[in-house]
């Protein structure tokens, strides 16, 4: 809809959405293909990926934090003190 709401024919913009889903099953294939090799770093990628979710919740989601012209000093003090959460969790078991 909103491909033919800027003035794509109805026709073109369902080729255009159905193209964009195509590379989905290309995609679950080497998933699957490819998926024994990144086992072992899969600990890594994960906490990357779990470390750039909580920069966009602390740095986007909660707006008093990122007000003011020091926004970045409660986004490394959160680092910090989730850093040291995370090492006390490890060193106390």
């Amino acid at each position: 809809m909103p491909l033919h709401a800027e003035g794509k024919t109805k026709r073109r913009a369902f080729l255009d959405g159905a193209l964009s889903g195509a590379v989905k099953p290309i995609g679950a294939l080497l998933t699957v293909l490819f998926a024994s090799m990144f086992v072992p770093a899969m600990p890594y990628l994960l906490s990357f990926a779990a470390g750039a979710m909580l920069y966009v919740v602390v740095e986007e989601l909660i707006p008093e934090m990122s007000a003011g012209e020091h926004s970045n000093v409660g986004v490394i003090l959160f680092a910090l003190g989730f850093t040291l959460m995370m090492a006390l969790d490890v060193a106390l078991g």
